[in-house]
């Protein structure tokens, strides 16, 4: 009989290390740009922050998937953790000693969205080995709703500690990083690919998950349509609202209320999951999820209201979450253990590498045609993904496991351990 998660121990470790790397994630991730523009006073190079750590991620996002199914992945995690251990010391020592020098900031920051890169397709294809196939959705979930804790806690924590001293966040994520070392540390279950992928910048390793999900018609549908197109044009239309309902930069009130309604839906949607079984219902949740979206800009549209924006907003968060939950779960399960590292970054990738852009053609239309046609043409572009993802043949067919829903062989049990049975976890996402 399966124990549940909560009995897990492995699971339980992998949580908490988890929850203090992402918390001191979303600390600093205030705190940087705010730090350079207390020192430059350039807003320009504030924002180089955010580039540089999108640019990095998206580079080096593929590498870090092959990596995962190369090294064994307890240990990969706790070598990434030590490496982000160290580069956010130097700049709590740097900031504390009253001199920040920007190329030793963007270092930090660069190097932490590579090592992210690299530890969440190893935290993946870790849960593979200690969580049972019929608990992957309660677990996903549970980590998604730890996740969107930390993001709705972690920047008011680091905003008010950044008040204090600027070095206060900074070494608050220090902390959590050395929390999450140890915490990896005692995980018990290992997990290697049977496998082994092979050179790390080969093109044949870079684009064999990208093939993987190529070649499996469902797969490849719903992270073109719901990955890339719903990704890009929800972008767009909370980028919109944020605008139009800030009065032009005049009152961040109906703004910031949007902005906190999507925080709050995607943690009611974490918290949702486990009762709803999302992994048994992914496809009926993306077509609701993708056609809410559609009702929600065409209400925007004709409803220029902050809190109906909002309910809105919180809406479609709630049923996102619950759908990428289901196929993030799926995607696991149906995945070979041995590809499971580049499969998970390649999913990732093409999910993250338009949402950029999103803000960008919100804040075009809006400029060029107002915010009532800028929602009804977000709403569109929504209504056409929705179509597909209806009535697409391929978005029907929905891939069956491509191995037993337990592992055929053992995880290595660690030194005086025995085989555990309990793991999931979050990219740095």
């Amino acid at each position: 009989m399966t124990k549940p998660l909560r009995d897990n121990r492995d699971f339980r470790l992998l949580w908490l290390s988890g929850l203090f790397a992402v918390l001191g994630g979303q600390m600093s991730a205030l705190a940087l740009p705010l730090l350079v523009l207390k020192e430059t006073g350039s807003a320009v190079q504030a924002g180089a922050v955010g580039t540089v750590s999108v640019g990095a991620v998206l580079i080096t996002m593929l590498p870090g998937g092959v990596m995962a199914d190369r090294v064994e992945r307890r240990r990969l995690m706790r070598l990434c953790d030590v490496g982000s251990l160290t580069v956010v010391t130097a700049l709590t020592a740097a900031v504390w000693s009253g001199h920040a020098p920007m190329p030793l900031v963007l270092l930090v920051a660069a190097a932490g969205a590579v090592l992210s890169s690299v530890y969440g397709p190893a935290v993946f294809g870790l849960m593979r080995a200690v969580v049972p196939a019929g608990q992957m959705g309660t677990a996903t979930a549970r980590l998604q709703a730890r996740t969107h804790t930390a993001r709705l806690v972690g920047p008011l924590v680091g905003g008010a500690l950044f008040g204090l001293h600027p070095a206060l966040p900074f070494a608050a994520e220090a902390l959590g990083l050395l929390l999450s070392t140890v915490c990896v540390a005692l995980v018990r279950t290992r997990s290697r690919a049977r496998t082994t992928a092979g050179a790390v910048f080969s093109r044949r390793e870079l684009m064999a998950g990208l093939t993987f999900l190529w070649t499996i018609p469902y797969l490849r549908t719903v992270l073109l349509v719901f990955g890339l197109g719903m990704n890009f044009a929800f972008g767009a239309l909370t980028f919109t609202a944020l605008t139009a309902f800030s009065e032009g930069g005049r009152s961040g009130i109906g703004g910031g209320f949007v902005i906190t309604c999507v925080s709050a839906g995607a943690l009611a949607g974490a918290l949702l999951a486990p009762r709803i079984g999302p992994d048994r219902h992914s496809r009926v949740l993306i077509v609701a999820t993708c056609w809410t979206c559609v009702a929600a800009a065409g209400v925007m549209a004709w409803i220029g209201r902050p809190l109906v924006a909002g309910v809105m907003c919180a809406l479609c968060m709630c049923l996102s979450t619950v759908a990428s939950i289901g196929f993030l779960t799926k995607l696991l399960i149906v995945t070979p253990e041995e590809r499971v590292g580049r499969v998970q970054s390649a999913a990732g990738f093409l999910s993250s590498m338009v949402q950029p852009f999103g803000p960008l053609a919100g804040g075009a239309l809006l400029t060029a045609f107002g915010a009532r046609w800028a929602f009804t043409l977000t709403g569109c572009v929504l209504a056409a993904s929705a179509l597909v993802v209806t009535f697409a043949p391929s978005a029907r067919a929905e891939p069956s496991p491509h191995d037993e829903a337990e592992p055929t062989d053992p995880p290595e049990p660690g030194p005086g351990s025995t085989p555990a049975g309990a793991r999931h976890a979050v990219p740095g996402d």
